[in-house]
């Protein structure tokens, strides 16, 4: 088999389209890597499936909450990838198990990582079919570049990022004590659920009786208000909290004719999950953000440039269950400026797996500055979890 060379990672870098920043980013990235580094080739992997129980101190009442909307579940699955490579580098990624995702199966991963096996991670810059495998092929990159995984997304990434709180719909009492905690440990944006089976101004009484002022809350509908005067009525409601500043899903994003009936009448931003086609949207002024997932690699770059030239930011939450996932969207919201803010749920699982404390101050989280993630699978309780 030929050795991968300098060159041919050169050429994977200069066919990457659409950003010249990126290009830039992995052009000095490929520009620090001693030779055998640009040559390594991937030899083997680890898969582990892995079942996450909800979080002890909201196990019953997030179960129960999740049964109201049909959903018969109280754990999280993921698949857990580590990545081997000749020079001795280790890279860790997660498969992005989501409630619907079945990309996310060990099938899945073992056809993804078959096709790594005798191949270099420079192959495969931002290519989406690798799914959350991606961010193990970036942990290799940014290792053997002595690079952090932000610097192979933009030339100057920013230090710290907005990680957002998030809370199911739960009774009022407990959104209460769930925002307090987030406050606590340093949290300042919390993104909470807004569903017909608890009164969402009950919650809003509740929670901005425990925070500081400066905890900004926004209410996700996820379309559930039901028409264009119920969203009218209850943004104005939930506006009389000074704390409370967007509302996020107040009518379906396929329906843009009823955005169109609330432009102008929405006293907060309004954010909706990215639609099919969001130009419509952007050109006539009816959302003040969009809510994206994934895919994590070319498509995430492709919508933040968009986010970025439109001046319409992403809310971005393609990575929201296990640590390393966490700290890989870290790093894509840092280099990209059309990210605002990022989504995770780590907090609302009994254990993150990771080795490193995911640690908020003053609103921020400060993105690892070493090479790669950063950050390491705790194989401790990786085993611990371990489902099948």
């Amino acid at each position: 088999m030929r050795r991968f060379t300098r060159r041919d990672a050169l050429r994977a870098v200069a066919s990457i389209g659409g950003m010249a920043s990126v290009r830039t980013a992995l052009g000095q990235a490929l520009a620090a890597t001693p030779a055998s580094g640009a040559a390594q080739r991937i030899t083997r992997y680890e898969i582990t499936p892995v079942r996450v129980p909800m979080h002890e101190r909201i196990h019953d009442v997030f179960a129960a909450a999740y049964r109201k909307q049909g959903i018969f579940r109280d754990y999280y699955d993921s698949t857990l990838v580590k990545l081997y490579t000749d020079e001795g580098l280790e890279g860790v990624g997660d498969l992005l198990n989501s409630v619907e995702d079945s990309l996310g199966s060990v099938p899945r991963a073992e056809a993804v990582c078959k096709r790594l096996v005798g191949r270099s991670p420079w192959e495969f810059l931002l290519d989406d079919s690798l799914g959350g495998v991606l961010m193990a092929v970036y942990d290799l990159l940014g290792q053997a570049s002595g690079l952090p995984v932000s610097r192979l997304f933009g030339t100057s990434p920013r230090k710290r990022i907005v990680q957002t709180w998030w809370s199911q719909c739960l009774p009022p009492d407990v959104m209460a004590s769930e925002a307090k905690l987030g406050a606590d440990l340093g949290y300042r944006v919390h993104k909470v659920k807004v569903r017909p089976f608890e009164d969402p101004i009950a919650q809003a009484e509740a929670i901005t009786a425990v925070v500081p002022p400066d905890f900004r809350i926004w209410a996700d509908a996820n379309w559930t208000l039901g028409s264009v005067g119920r969203a009218v009525e209850m943004t104005n409601r939930l506006n009389t909290f000074q704390q409370y500043f967007a509302i996020e899903s107040p009518c379906h994003r396929a329906s843009i004719e009823h955005y169109r009936q609330l432009k102008g009448r929405l006293p907060m931003k309004v954010a909706e999950h990215l639609p099919s086609d969001p130009m419509p949207f952007i050109r006539e002024g009816l959302l003040d953000a969009l809510v994206v997932g994934g895919p994590i690699g070319r498509t995430t770059m492709q919508r933040a440039l968009m986010a970025e030239v439109t001046g319409v930011p992403l809310w971005i939450e393609h990575s929201i269950i296990t640590g390393v996932a966490q700290v890989f969207q870290a790093h894509q919201t840092a280099a990209f400026p059309g990210i605002e803010y990022a989504i995770s749920i780590t907090h609302v699982i009994q254990d993150d797996l990771m080795r490193e404390p995911f640690e908020m101050q003053d609103g921020r989280y400060e993105v690892p500055a070493g090479p790669g993630l950063g950050v390491h699978f705790d194989d401790d309780a990786v085993e611990k979890y371990r489902r099948g």
